[in-house]
């Protein structure tokens, strides 16, 4: 096929070079021609029942290969790589979780072999890389639980034993707005675009490995608690809502073991070194001027010093955790014995399953950073983990006065002891979401609905001690 025949009609940026598509390996002529002459040469067996009436499994039963960024599309020693999903996909693409919501993207056809293989920069490229990584995403926490002796499916928050709708994805669904967000009331991922101020080339968020992760992990976590999301939870649970996406797109980039080569290939091990993995959405962070992404886990901000604005707070618990990460990363390496990448992989394993569950046993309603990180310590117990883990936890998020040490300086955590927060929210704080991503400016989360409803409320009741009756008011204005 003429690649051209897979670009737009019409594009709203200039054209230029398109990359060439990344080759699938393929069956060469001569081992087809070999492999057809040898079925000629088959004798079938002579059935011993009846044929079966059931239809043949699908080619892409068994998974599909995609092409999609495997980071941040400014990540260029990333770039564009194949990947495989295991699992049926279906044109769109989309599975039993996960659909296409895009009306204006012509749903994307898997080849003969079943899979989804696209000319980058164009929308059915788009619609491809956002299914893959919101797919990848589910997947890694499923396996997460599974692990824990956990097997549950992560419900989207509005499915029910009637209604197993899928989150629907929408890769170009913000035309020209600067923001991507999850909504619970439309059950859906919507990602903007834009062009930078002095800049010609335009900004699609759905390219971003980094952003998709991130909202989709809004989705994940308000399916398990659904009054987190909400703007009158205290601060810090907001920071946890924002703190968990920006994890999730450091632990699936640690999923993939070619992106944990890249790592320790670009800091030589050393995780505190400048990376992609610690620079969250570079591409969209360069767009406005900063050289380290949207946010930086690899920071050292404290709590007392974040206030009540939901991206600094969470941005110390996400360093605390990258922190956690780096210590137990270079407690367990032994390059002698185990590649450096292949521990890299295993220790994000362990640490993104250990917070998945901390969250899910931390309050439904009001949760606090000394929630999550007393759960924390008290699975790392039970998993018989080594005690530096619990060490690791307890100083990292002691340091950064989200918690009291619980001890003199040097000594092991005691097992069972219940850390007592180091800075609270205050009673009745607000959390000031200005500068969040767009799920977390929606109004559905803001309660804007009950507010609208109870003004309308308060008019009708003055209405009727008024006495402006509806069908009074209607014979006075047509009399008169």
């Amino acid at each position: 096929m003429d690649p051209s025949a897979l670009l737009p009609d019409e594009l709203d940026t200039p054209q230029r070079a398109q990359p060439p598509v990344r080759a699938i390996p393929t069956p060469s002529a001569p081992y087809l021609q070999q492999h057809r002459a040898a079925q000629l040469l088959e004798t079938p067996a002579a059935p011993d029942h009846e044929p079966e009436t059931e239809a043949p499994p699908l080619a892409h039963a068994f998974g599909a290969r995609v092409l999609m960024w495997k980071q941040d599309p400014s990540v260029s020693e990333i770039g564009t790589r194949p990947a495989y999903l295991p699992g049926v996909v279906l044109a769109g693409p989309r599975d039993a979780r996960i659909a296409p919501g895009e009306p204006g993207i012509a749903p994307v056809e898997p080849n003969a072999f079943g899979d989804f293989v696209t000319q980058p920069d164009t929308p059915q490229f788009d619609a491809v890389h956002t299914f893959a990584v919101v797919r990848q995403t589910l997947t890694m926490y499923q396996r997460a639980l599974l692990a824990a002796g956990l097997p549950m499916p992560l419900p989207w928050q509005w499915n029910t034993s009637t209604d197993t709708s899928p989150l629907q994805v929408y890769p170009h669904g913000l035309p020209n707005v600067m923001n991507a967000f999850y909504s619970r009331a439309q059950g859906c991922l919507k990602f903007g675009d834009f062009i930078p101020t002095g800049a010609s080339e335009r900004v699609y968020t759905c390219r971003s490995f980094d952003i998709v992760a991130h909202e989709t992990a809004h989705a994940v976590l308000d399916g398990l608690k659904p009054r987190w999301l909400l703007a009158d939870a205290p601060p810090q649970t907001g920071g946890l809502h924002e703190a968990f996406g920006d994890l999730t797109a450091i632990f699936l980039a640690l999923s993939q073991l070619d992106q944990c080569e890249a790592v320790v290939a670009q800091t030589k091990a050393r995780l505190h070194d400048k990376s992609f993995l610690a620079d969250i959405a570079e591409q969209f962070g360069m767009a406005l001027g900063s050289a380290t992404g949207l946010r930086n886990a690899d920071n050292d901000l404290r709590l007392g010093e974040a206030g009540t604005q939901v991206h600094a707070i969470s941005q110390v618990f996400t360093g605390a955790v990258y922190d956690v990460l780096a210590d137990m990363f270079a407690h367990e390496r032994d390059p002698g014995r185990e590649d450096d990448a292949a521990v890299l992989h295993r220790v994000a394993a362990y640490l993104r399953g250990l917070v998945l569950r901390a969250l899910i046993a931390a309050p439904e309603d009001a949760a606090s950073y000394a929630d999550v990180v007393n759960e924390m310590l008290r699975l790392v117990v039970e998993d018989g983990r080594p005690p530096a883990y619990a060490n690791f936890i307890r100083n990292q998020f002691s340091r950064r006065d989200v918690v009291e040490a619980g001890g003199a300086p040097g000594e092991d955590y005691q097992p069972g002891t219940r850390l007592a927060p180091c800075v609270c929210d205050a009673r009745g704080a607000r959390q000031d979401r200005h500068a969040c991503c767009g799920t977390m400016q929606l109004p559905e989360y803001h309660r804007a609905g009950r507010v609208l409803n109870g003004e309308a409320q308060a008019l009708a009741r003055w209405c009727a001690a008024h006495g402006r009756h509806g069908a009074d008011r209607k014979r006075d204005v047509a009399a008169s």
